[in-house]
């Protein structure tokens, strides 16, 4: 088992500390906060060890688990892998796009592996179909939120709409070509709601919304391709897809036909794949401890966590354009 240390008791830190608790993969050493009157909350009430000293439980464990604000997650993530430790740093990797860079550089020098907290990618929706999606030519996305003031410090791309970044860049093969985006501030100094419009080099066209004032919670993403519409909802891990195949010469009476203004005629047809039910935090954790031990690469490596980072930097900034 390897020994893991979490940064970071904040609610997420909770989450964290509860599953590395019951996971068969991690002994869980004990957590840093520095705010030393909830950390002693946490262990009081939930009997975690509180290791007052970010170094010392640095040095105690193999894994560090970083959940605390993003802007220190690149001085964590650095006095870790100096001392030859592997990180799991939630999302946004970092703060900004150098720390990014910097902690791949170090991850490399040291012989260490780092994994981003891109949970959306072990969503068992998203699983239940990812195979699926080939060649997507148009993609929208809408992550919507009740107002929450536990995030707003960030604007809601980094809080919000970067899951759907990683998760779009994770099925596009093609550099991103160019971006348009909008946002606005509502209640936060930072914008609540913003759209955003990327396009690729294979001309695929990504339209994503997010929003942290809405009076309802979405989250669901609609793929297009070649003869098939895939809708994946994060919230409810639900999916469906639609596909289309060349029409029978004697279709049945209850076969879905349409003819095209060509005369073409395709049949269209439905697939339920099997979405089974999982932990996604636990799981993104517990592979990450997998690629450990079998010295392969992480699910979200933290080069991913760069790249999310990157197209979301470069929606805030056109924002200012």
């Amino acid at each position: 088992m390897l020994k893991v240390g979490v940064l970071g008791a904040g609610h997420l830190g909770k989450i964290h500390l509860r599953l590395l608790s019951q996971s068969d993969k991690y002994k869980l050493v004990g957590f840093y906060d520095p705010d030393e009157i909830n950390a002693k909350h946490v262990s009081q009430e939930f009997g975690y060890s509180y290791i007052d000293n970010l170094n010392t439980l640095i040095d105690m464990v193999d894994v560090v688990d970083i959940v605390t604000p993003t802007l220190s997650h690149y001085d964590c993530a650095k006095k870790a892998m100096e001392k030859g430790k592997h990180v799991f740093i939630e999302k946004p990797v970092t703060n900004t796009l150098e720390e990014a860079e910097e902690l791949l550089r170090l991850e490399k020098k040291y012989g260490v592996k780092g994994q981003v907290g891109h949970v959306e990618r072990f969503n068992p929706a998203f699983l239940a179909v990812k195979h699926k999606i080939e060649h997507p030519m148009f993609i929208e996305t809408h992550r919507l939120a009740e107002f929450n003031p536990r995030g707003t410090d960030v604007p809601v791309v980094l809080d919000l709409m970067i899951h759907d970044i990683d998760a779009i860049l994770s099925v596009v093969d093609a550099e991103v070509k160019h971006i348009n985006a909008s946002g606005v501030a509502v209640i936060s100094n930072s914008p609540d709601i913003a759209n955003a419009r990327i396009e690729f080099d294979n001309g695929c066209v990504a339209n994503l919304t997010a929003s942290r004032i809405s009076l309802k919670s979405m989250r669901k993403s609609r793929f297009f391709q070649r003869d098939a519409y895939i809708s994946v909802d994060f919230l409810e891990k639900k999916v469906e897809v639609v596909k289309m195949k060349e029409a029978p010469e004697n279709p049945g009476d209850f076969d879905m036909i349409l003819q095209n203004a060509e005369g073409q005629k395709k049949q269209i047809y439905f697939e339920n794949p099997d979405v089974e039910a999982n932990n996604a935090i636990l799981d993104e954790l517990e592979t990450f401890a997998q690629a450990i031990h079998n010295n392969t690469k992480p699910s979200v490596t933290l080069e991913d966590g760069k790249k999310a980072l990157q197209i979301a930097l470069q929606i805030i900034a056109s924002f200012k354009n």
